[in-house]
């Protein structure tokens, strides 16, 4: 007999003779006589009510279906009599698939902490809270590809070991095949990297960007989706050694074009979250307002989970440059009144989440894009204004967790792409191919990158990044 999926099975409103579904249990409770069985396959947050009739069944594997352990079960979809469900399943057959002993298995029906949750990272997708989170995580994936499919562009499969940092930042994994207990040295007694795999030194790349860049300039309009590495010794809740990145470039775009796409492709995402998945979301808005409760008043999110999304969704972005921004932030209250840990005085800063922050839910109340950024604190390719000192860049910046997207017009003159590259200390020949596009049909063309689990963590309202992607990598972490 064909297995039902639970989320289809609770969809059926009328009785069914002869019903299968398989799942692992959450709980079990019980009377003398029967066994009240709560079982969930993962196709969707709620689980399912089984009716076990003792004496139906051997008490020695009554005693076996425990919580964590598998089964299948074979009996009757009928209208309950209970008031949480408007039908049951009443169970004629049950046969146990895998055991978990009770002893043993760790996701017991009580609260567990993140903490404990992130060290059993291997079970921790069965638990209501992660099997929501990363319900929610394909959702926001597929919305990614069908956006960008249905808009014209072409996913393009960047590399993920390159010869090049495309930030000039630094921070990055080193990719070898020398021997490490006996690395081979030139006259000069360096690394002589020519005896490795790639005969140069290489890394595992911290963007896309670059190729999609190359390819915007044959195929107009591409977009990137994959993993991405950064080697920053950082613990912090918002950062990850290992992480997924969207990056879309656009030829012929300027930044008006990419703010314009930037804008419409987060609404269209968010929406698809809201629309697709109600039943997840309802439950991590309550599992956040419970979690809110514990914390101070302001350190508490600014409005609930669904009506934070449908703030983004529902607003149109307020556009300002980082000169207005700046004045702003510099005569606002809390700064005037010394409460930002970070003051505002003088143009040229780097702003900091709490000035974002304070900029989308105080000032504008609602997201807030800022572009014409220092050319000092941004990256080498950006184009310079006219003003010569700043440049057309964009920051999209979202309440709760300030930047989400950052982007910008790309330099397409060849000179003035090499005065950035020298200003950055890095080397000509690692970019010659990126340097090369702007001597052979150059273009004006723009583009932007978004963090994925930045996003799942806006969407889901989970506050550790480490919780929004099923294996985290962050110092001291690769168990999985």
């Amino acid at each position: 007999m064909k297995r039902t999926e639970i989320k289809d099975l609770l969809e059926c409103q009328k009785p069914q003779e002869e019903v299968l579904v398989k799942g692992w249990v959450r709980t079990k409770r019980g009377s003398k006589n029967l066994s009240f069985i709560a079982l969930n396959d993962g196709s969707t947050i709620k689980n399912v009510q089984i009716i076990a009739d003792h004496p139906k069944f051997d008490e020695a594997l009554l005693k076996t279906i425990t919580t964590g352990a598998s089964i299948a079960v074979h009996g009757k979809w009928v209208a309950s009599s209970g008031g949480n469900q408007a039908f049951e399943l009443l169970a004629e057959k049950i046969e146990v698939l895998g055991e978990a002993h009770p002893d043993e298995y760790p996701l017991q029906p009580k609260r567990h902490s993140l903490e404990f949750l992130r060290e059993i990272a291997h079970l921790r997708p069965r638990t209501s809270t992660f099997s929501a989170v990363f319900r929610i995580r394909h959702q926001l994936s597929f919305a990614v590809h069908q956006y960008f499919h249905k808009k014209g562009f072409y996913y393009i499969h960047s590399p993920i070991i390159t010869g090049s940092d495309a930030e000039g930042a630094g921070e990055m994994f080193q990719v070898t095949t020398l021997p490490l207990n006996n690395i081979p040295t030139n006259e000069q007694n360096q690394v002589d990297f020519s005896k490795d795999f790639f005969n140069k030194p290489t890394n595992l790349t911290v963007s896309g960007q670059l190729e999609a860049e190359l390819a915007a300039l044959a195929l107009s309009k591409v977009y990137t989706f994959g993993p991405t590495f950064r080697a920053e010794n950082s613990n912090t809740t918002r950062h990850l050694a290992e992480f997924w990145m969207i990056e879309p470039e656009v030829a012929f775009n300027d930044l008006v074009d990419n703010m314009d796409l930037a804008e419409d492709f987060l609404k269209a995402i968010i929406g698809s979250v809201l629309e697709n998945c109600e039943d997840d979301l309802n439950f991590l808005e309550q599992r956040q307002l419970n979690e809110e409760k514990q914390k101070p008043q302001d350190q508490r999110s600014p409005m609930p989970l669904k009506e934070r999304l449908k703030f983004v969704v529902d607003n149109t972005f307020e556009r300002i440059t980082y000169t207005q921004a700046v004045k702003i932030l510099k005569d606002s209250k809390p700064n005037k009144k010394k409460r930002f840990s970070f003051l505002v005085d003088e143009w040229g800063i780097d702003l900091q989440s709490e000035h974002e922050r304070f900029l989308v839910e105080k000032h504008f109340k609602k997201p807030v894009i800022i572009t014409d950024y220092p050319a000092s604190i941004k990256a080498f390719y950006m184009k310079l204004n006219d003003d010569q000192k700043t440049v057309r860049g964009m920051d999209i910046l979202f309440p709760g967790i300030g930047e989400m997207v950052g982007g910008s017009q790309r330099e397409e003159n060849y000179e003035r792409l090499l005065d950035g590259v020298k200003r950055f200390d890095i080397h000509k020949d690692e970019v010659w191919w990126y340097l090369e596009t702007r001597k052979y049909g150059t273009v004006p063309h723009s583009g932007f990158g978004l963090g994925f689990e930045r996003m799942v963590q806006f969407v889901s309202g989970m506050s550790n990044i480490r919780d929004v992607i099923p294996f985290p990598r962050f110092p001291g972490s690769a168990e999985f």
